[in-house]
């Protein structure tokens, strides 16, 4: 019973400063939607008013994900602002109300019920961590809204689609880690590793990242050495050299991380600090990919990184739209899209397309029509305005994502290739090399 009041009062608490901060939404109706603000679960930030299409995005702004999140964040009201400047979606402007979860899932569920019930939105971008999304997916389902993730790739979520769990309201813009899990192992074998331990972050995404990689890692030939005694660490969790140890104790080829960036980064230098690191190489996944992090685990006494020469997967952007994406992105911006900043995009983009294929704004309206506004058949559009505009004019279109073709299947999955990333000296991320799962 202590759960259940518990989960209770938190949903009440979220509610009534949900009021709150819709009520104070509704006094500043003159916020841009160029301006991501500071929202927390406990409220949020509206970017357009009006009576048309109204979407969310639950994603990390604080948190152990921050550093990513914060890369990835403003790519969905850049989508809305493009939007709008061209006529919006079945003829009104979209409303996007802007949510932290903190990368916690306690603030995810809290997010997502405010959305679902205080905001009433049809489809949310969210969440990057699977642990979130888990929490944030039920209650999605529940008050049938779409939710669509640029970033959660745990396994699980296409076992749970399967069955029927989600009713169609999930999907995702990045491939799950039933493809990346193979895909390093493929690239471990590649570079001759045969011994090879594993250490993972004890939520959805490591403990199903895990799985992935074992089972692919032992078809091609190679030895997982603490299969029988995996080491998962308490995403809480501020201490880790008991972790440490018993991952590289062994003296493995490699270590397998699957981290997030503040916790990974403590855990990387609590292996340095006890001399573990020494002729083991590190691989690390989607999670830790940050240009922070290396300052985050430190220098050596000599100056040098320590996370040098640490490599690591993350999902790939090859899709048609990427060069106009990174073109927009540098006109308003003066950057590059960051990590996950086209998975976001093409979130975005198929919530708004599928609600205008549907020519409603509901949840259920956007879940029937996902698959049909990103797969063949149909016209090829990759600027997502010219897709609002055939799709008015009563044309079937199949949108060509930054991220890749964002074709949907039926659990809600897409498939993509993955860059492998190393650290340099001079504790710089660049590009190395590219794997495929297949």
């Amino acid at each position: 019973m202590r759960k259940i009041s518990a989960a209770f009062a938190l949903t009440l608490a979220s509610l009534a400063v949900g009021f709150l901060a819709a009520a104070c939404d509704n006094t500043a109706p003159n916020n841009t939607a160029g301006d991501t603000g500071s929202a927390t679960p406990a409220g949020s930030t509206t970017t357009t008013t009006g009576k048309g299409l109204k979407i969310g995005s639950l994603l990390p702004a604080t948190g152990d994900l921050a550093s990513i999140g914060q890369q990835m964040i403003p790519a969905v009201p850049l989508l809305v602002e493009t939007v709008n400047a061209c006529g919006g979606v079945n003829g009104e402007p979209v409303t996007l109300v802007a949510v932290d979860d903190q990368t916690d899932p306690k603030a995810g569920a809290a997010g997502m019920t405010k959305l679902a019930t205080v905001d009433r939105v049809a489809g949310v971008i969210g969440s990057f961590a699977s642990s979130v999304s888990t929490a944030a997916v039920s209650i999605a389902a529940q008050n049938k809204v779409m939710l669509i993730s640029p970033g959660s790739t745990s396994p699980v979520f296409t076992e749970q689609a399967k069955q029927g769990k989600f009713e169609g309201f999930w999907a995702r813009t990045v491939p799950p880690d039933s493809y990346q899990g193979p895909a390093i192992a493929a690239f471990a074998n590649k570079r001759g590793y045969k011994r090879v331990s594993t250490l993972v972050i004890n939520n959805d995404y490591g403990v199903g990242f895990e799985k992935a990689f074992v089972q692919a890692f032992e078809k091609l030939g190679g030895t997982v050495v603490n299969k029988n005694n995996p080491v998962r660490y308490d995403p809480k969790a501020t201490t880790f050299e008991t972790e440490a140890s018993a991952a590289f104790g062994g003296k493995p080829d490699a270590v397998l991380g699957v981290f997030y960036v503040e916790t990974g980064s403590l855990l990387l230098k609590a292996a340095y600090q006890q001399g573990l690191l020494q002729g083991v190489q590190v691989m690390l996944t989607d999670g830790m990919k940050s240009d922070e992090f290396p300052a985050q685990v430190g220098k050596t006494s000599d100056g040098k990184y320590i996370a040098s020469g640490v490599v690591g997967t993350v999902p790939g952007s090859n899709g048609k739209a990427l060069a106009s994406l990174t073109k927009l992105w540098q006109s308003k911006k003066g950057s590059s899209p960051g990590e996950f900043a086209p998975q976001a995009w093409d979130a975005s983009a198929l919530l708004v397309l599928a609600a205008q294929a549907a020519k409603e704004n509901s949840g259920v309206g956007i879940a029937n029509k996902i698959r049909e506004v990103a797969n063949a058949p149909g016209t090829e559009v990759t600027d997502v305005c010219e897709g609002l505009k055939l799709l008015k004019e009563g044309k079937d279109i199949n949108y060509q994502g930054a991220s890749g073709n964002v074709d949907v299947d039926e659990n809600g999955d897409v498939v993509g290739i993955y860059n492998v990333w190393s650290v340099g000296d001079d504790g710089k991320l660049k590009t190395i090399d590219q794997v495929s799962p297949k």
